[in-house]
């Protein structure tokens, strides 16, 4: 898949089918964006377009710290 290629129609629909196999089995956005060639955006979109649940970020929260008297 060239990286600056449009992608429509029944390609998309492959394409996407393939993303939401890879993601669902646990692939992040990020690691399907480098893999693809394709960037984050793009791959976001083609997951909600494709119906996919998306998971949370993650990670551990910020915490805020309090000022002490």
């Amino acid at each position: 898949m060239k990286p600056a290629a449009r992608i429509t129609g029944r390609l998309r629909q492959q394409v996407a089918a393939d993303l939401k196999k890879k993601y669902e089995k646990g692939a992040s956005i990020r690691s399907l964006a480098r893999s693809t060639g394709r960037s984050y955006g793009f791959v976001h979109k083609v997951l909600i377009e494709a119906g996919v649940q998306l998971r949370g970020r993650g990670g551990a929260r910020r915490r805020t710290t309090r000022k002490r008297r």
